[in-house]
């Protein structure tokens, strides 16, 4: 009998973290499942590490390196749950994840993008609650504007998403054009598609100090890509022009940051600077010379519990 999930956790070189992960889903108190790793060509111990766990619900799949969305794409066409359950192997999920997870699809069964709450991890012992921009209380529900919704935080962060199957395929899977920002260009196709509901509980940490973490490669050509992807869907759609301007935004301050003149000077004419709050805006024009030490100095109050961003 297929399971009800199947876990798909992509696999390069995390042998630091890709026990604690495999654990953390053999722990979860909702117990149909399966677990799909995708061994995405490491070259470290994390296969040697994989195979010591004797359980069969753990299946390992070793391809060449070929890049993230790829190892996703092909967990989920080896997948025989009825939904995939996506996981990074340097995150981290609490015992009730798939549970609550369960809980949504109950309550939402016709949904196509499934959300759980999360922690962000800034240091191994620093952490703050997501921020999202619409209003919640402990209960399950639909959200209705994904897009205004994530100004701050995303809704739907990689780690606590899952979906169907069938849903996913509908709309293409991962684009594996995409080295950094694939799973925003998916959220983006499922939102425009179908809804998404979201659960206040908070079942997974997001891990962002990893070093080698998936989100942290700087490709800021391709980010300029995936901002103006969906150009002729945001003419008809304000949250989603609001949405895509913030990313345009962090895209272009990433561009000056890394004296990428012609990025950042592209960007500034396509955003509309209406979609940007003040301290956005002043980032923006700010010289290069005074944004790194106002980004140092974020960093520092950060490994003092003593966080603020220009996102609110």
């Amino acid at each position: 009998m297929a399971p009800f999930f199947s876990v798909v956790i992509p696999l390069y070189n995390k042998e630091k973290y890709i026990q604690a992960t495999i654990e953390s889903v053999l722990n979860q108190t909702f117990l149909d499942f399966e677990i799909i790793v995708v061994n995405d060509g490491s070259t470290d111990n994390s296969q040697i590490i994989l195979k010591s766990f004797e359980n069969t619900k753990i299946k390992i799949y070793t391809i060449k390196n070929h890049g993230v969305s790829y190892a996703r794409n092909y967990g989920i066409e080896k997948a025989s749950g009825q939904y995939i359950a996506l996981f990074d192997a340097d995150d981290f999920w609490y015992e009730n994840h798939l549970s609550e997870f369960k809980k949504l699809i109950n309550c939402f069964p016709d949904a196509g993008l499934y959300c759980n709450n999360y922690n962000i991890y800034y240091k191994k012992n620093i952490k703050r609650k997501t921020v999202f921009n619409f209003n919640y209380n402990n209960s399950c529900l639909l959200v209705n504007d994904f897009f205004s919704a994530s100004i701050i935080d995303s809704v739907a962060w990689t780690s606590a998403t899952a979906f169907s199957k069938e849903k996913f395929m509908s709309i293409g899977g991962f684009d594996t054009n995409f080295i950094n920002g694939q799973d925003t260009d998916l959220w983006i196709r499922f939102a425009l598609q179908y809804s998404v509901c979201f659960n206040p509980n908070i079942t997974a940490s997001y891990n962002k100090f990893i070093d080698k973490s998936l989100s942290k490669n700087e490709n800021n050509k391709l980010r300029y890509e995936l901002v103006n992807k969906f150009k002729k869907e945001e003419k008809d759609n304000a949250s989603l022009k609001l949405f895509m301007d913030i990313n345009r935004y962090s895209v272009a301050l990433r561009s000056k940051i890394h004296n990428q003149s012609e990025i950042y000077k592209k960007l500034k004419k396509e955003i509309d600077f209406s979609n940007l709050n003040y301290k956005q805006k002043l980032l923006l024009y700010l010289p290069k010379h005074l944004i790194v030490p106002i980004r140092k100095l974020q960093q520092f109050l950060i490994k003092n519990n003593i966080f603020f961003t220009a996102y609110s």
